[in-house]
């Protein structure tokens, strides 16, 4: 039988003195979440086990908590870790294009920088002093000495056949010339000129002699100057290794138990031999670099570049990436210009996400992770590989042809942790032979929190903290009841609690405004309805608009009277965050014909998939209720007045079932009733969704239009425990002038509607005579005679 609902059965009935004790325990102060104790225990599962592949995925939808459950026990996590290792790069002085990286203990690579940044400064304080001392001087001097003796020697024999046979020999500016002598002084050119042939051509053959005496005498001159040139190159190395050797000896004892460290300190003696020498002793330079200039240089050959390091006491790095791109996730290489080309070097590398969080956690929103392009299958290797490489992906495209660097890849030890939505899980699943390789754990939110007395204190306890955060002292016990009934709304549900608390955060915030706009620091109850009125005022533009449209007669709707194979059914509209329900006119036509059910609304494509579905089934019903002992035939039409656009959902189902029984028995259907519900094949009635949106949006059209007392709606009794409806609503039920029927089959709705009984089926497979069923039976045995003839 319906059942007509009472007052007390269209909202929950809260526990107030509960939660007068929640709002006086300060100790709920402290929760973070709320419920969730499915996800708690994967999280704690999933961060416990080290084995590999046990990544997270984090299903849920937003503003559940998600994020602050899994922050929450991260945190909790990493005081338990050690610090992880340090980890910088080096230029490599033997490949300048393949960057070292080196691994330090937490707070060494710090260590490590000061260290080599004070062997710079050592090296500036050392040379070009070291080359200033007058040992160096004297050892420098007697290498000039030696070669200057090679070459005088050369010269003075030259000279001594010269001077033998009256020539003078000059040089200058390193060049040697010759000159016959008369009279103890050599002769100008004019005097040479004047000078009869035979002189003239007995000293142009002594000069030529004597030309070839020299280039003889120094044959060897280059072979000189090579080896003084290497006497001094080698002093000077011999200098610059004497002075860096006691430096370096201090960085090789720091470090004795570094191998990657020593060995590259051996690399940086030879290295830094040349660099010293080239950068301080270069006579032919012409601007001479500053102390600034040499600084700077130094630190860009051989001061490390630090891509993570960590404090000694500190715990391991959770970190979260809100834009994955490839560059934030598995770093970059820096470029700048100079003079028109491009540079990079391993001190321009820079950390991604990855880099950081290496020894700790990465979080990583996954809707947005595998939009980015090669970011998901880079992710997978590197986990895959336990190697974090630093490469530009766009190179194997093609789209990249400038040189780079090769970094040393870094050893990654990270625990993956995805948040991402339900339906993004299970494509991966299906489309990804890795996923379940890889992220092996999953921890599922619930969209429902159970409404127990742990759950009230911590919702309770996570208003209070967000009140206070929004400047609030206090929250009245009736402002708290009227959030806890919201969140019930919300998860359309009078015992469940919805798990979207962001939601309910938001709405505080709002509240707060209106009543710091009335000078007052205590949220009251009348502060939310303000703010809830005030959203319903922004965001109720198209409901109010259709809601006019029925008033003004431009959409038609009845609420009164009755119809033949007319019903007022009950829908949902979303728009953006906003749901809204709004009646919409079921008709149906009969006539005899073989043609079947018709849905308007799928013939034209406007009816979706589950719509059409829910229509199809009115066959199977008809058939089973009223068609066993002879065809059913007939032809029959049904649409949804006055929609032009997609219609999805079978809660019209049992509306439209109405309408085409009303129409083949020509009984009429009460228009102050509404209905909403779902049928199955055997005329059950099932549980629909926005059930409270629906009964307030009829409500709305009868309060405009006048209330009667007649008027009412009628719902699947399966939900009667997703009531939480409007003070107004309810108010208008107590007072007798709005009903609320539920109904378990179809037979209780027809009876509801058309005010006369179905009919139960006797012994003899019949119904009572004037029932609904038996009119419906005999208009259907009629029809199937005229289409089939009289004869069968």
């Amino acid at each position: 039988m319906p059942s007509k609902l009472e007052p007390e059965q269209l909202a929950p009935k809260l526990n107030r003195r509960l939660i007068a004790q929640a709002l006086k325990d300060d100790a709920c102060l402290n929760a973070t979440f709320i419920g969730q104790e499915r996800a708690r225990e994967a999280l704690t599962f999933g961060l416990a086990i080290q084995a590999t592949g046990y990544n997270l995925y984090v299903m849920g939808e937003p503003a559940t908590g998600r994020f602050t459950l899994v922050r929450d026990y991260l945190d909790r996590e990493a005081v338990n870790s050690a610090a992880p290792d340090d980890w910088c790069y080096i230029a490599n002085l033997e490949e300048e294009r393949e960057p070292l990286l080196l691994r330090f203990k937490a707070g060494q690579a710090k260590q490590f920088q000061r260290d080599m940044q004070t062997l710079i400064n050592d090296l500036l304080a050392t040379f070009p002093a070291a080359f200033d001392n007058p040992g160096y001087q004297r050892q420098k001097a007697a290498i000039a000495r030696e070669y200057d003796l090679r070459y005088d020697k050369a010269i003075d024999a030259v000279e001594r056949y010269a001077n033998a046979n009256d020539i003078a020999m000059f040089e200058k500016q390193g060049a040697i010339t010759f000159a016959p002598l008369q009279d103890g002084r050599a002769i100008t050119e004019q005097e040479f000129a004047v000078l009869d042939e035979k002189q003239r051509t007995f000293y142009y053959a002594l000069i030529d002699e004597l030309e070839n005496r020299l280039a003889e005498s120094l044959i060897k001159l280059p072979v000189w100057q090579r080896e003084n040139s290497e006497k001094i190159r080698k002093l000077n190395r011999d200098t610059a290794e004497n002075g860096i050797r006691p430096l370096l000896k201090n960085l090789e004892h720091n470090y004795s138990n570094n191998l990657a460290i020593l060995k590259y300190l051996r690399q940086l003696r030879s290295h830094l031999t040349g660099t010293i020498v080239e950068l301080l002793l270069d006579d032919d330079k012409e601007d001479k670099p500053d102390e600034l200039d040499r600084r700077a240089y130094l630190e860009e050959l051989y001061l490390p570049n630090i891509l993570v390091g960590h404090s000694v006491d500190a715990k391991a790095p959770i970190i979260y990436e809100p834009n994955p791109t490839y560059q934030n996730l598995f770093g970059r290489i820096e470029y700048t210009n100079v003079h028109g080309s491009v540079f990079t070097n391993y001190r321009m590398i820079r950390p991604g996400a990855l880099h950081r969080a290496n020894g700790g956690y990465l979080l990583l929103d996954a809707d947005q992770l595998v939009e980015q392009p090669f970011v998901w299958e880079a992710l997978k290797l590197a986990i895959r590989s336990g190697m974090l490489k630093m490469d530009l992906p766009q190179q194997d495209f093609g789209m990249v042809n400038a040189i780079t660097l090769n970094p040393q890849p870094m050893e990654l030890n990270v625990k993956v942790i995805l948040l991402g939505s339900r339906d993004l899980y299970y494509t991966l699943q299906d489309y990804d032979d890795e996923f379940d390789q890889l992220f092996r754990v999953l921890v599922d939110f619930d969209p429902e929190i159970p409404m127990v007395r742990q759950s009230i204190f911590d919702f309770v306890g996570k208003v209070r903290q967000h009140a206070h955060a929004s400047g609030l002292e206090q929250i009245s016990s009736g402002a708290m009841a009227r959030l806890v009934q919201y969140s019930l709304r919300m998860a359309e549900h009078r015992e469940k609690l919805s798990a979207h608390i962001a939601e309910i955060l938001e709405l505080v915030s709002e509240a707060a405004y209106f009543c710091f706009k009335s000078h007052s620091k205590e949220l009251q109850s009348t502060h939310i309805e303000t703010a809830l009125q005030a959203k319903k005022r922004r965001t109720g533009r198209v409901s109010q608009t259709l809601l006019q449209d029925i008033k003004e007669g431009h959409v038609l709707i009845e609420t009164s009277g009755k119809a033949v194979g007319q019903v007022n059914g009950l829908t949902v509209l979303e728009v953006g965050d906003t749901a809204f329900g709004t009646p919409a006119r079921i008709t149906s036509t009969v006539y005899a014909g073989a043609n079947g059910v018709v849905d308007i609304e799928r013939e034209v494509e406007l009816g979706q998939p589950i719509h059409s579905k829910g229509v199809m089934l009115l066959t199977g019903y008809l058939g089973n209720k009223y068609a066993q002992h002879f065809p059913l035939t007939l032809s029959a039409n049904i649409a949804l007045e006055q929609s032009y656009g997609h219609i999805d959902g079978d809660s019209a189902s049992l509306g439209e079932l109405v309408a085409l029984i009303s129409a083949l028995t020509e009984i009429p259907a009460a228009q102050g009733m509404a209905i909403t519900g779902s049928i199955n094949q055997y005329g059950e009635v099932q549980a629909v969704g926005g059930v409270n949106e629906k009964i307030e949006g009829f409500f709305d059209l009868c309060q405009h239009r006048g209330l009667t007392g007649e008027q009412g709606v009628i719902i699947p009794h399966s939900n009667t425990i997703n009531l939480v409806l409007n003070s107004g609503v309810i108010d208008a039920v107590k007072r007798g002038q709005f009903h609320i029927h539920t109904v378990r089959t179809v037979d209780e709705a027809l009876a509801l509607l058309m005010g006369q009984e179905a009919g139960v089926m006797n012994s003899k497979g019949r119904y009572p005579k004037n029932s609904i069923n038996y009119h419906a039976v005999n208009r259907l045995y009629n029809i199937a005679l005229i289409v089939n003839g009289g004869d069968e």
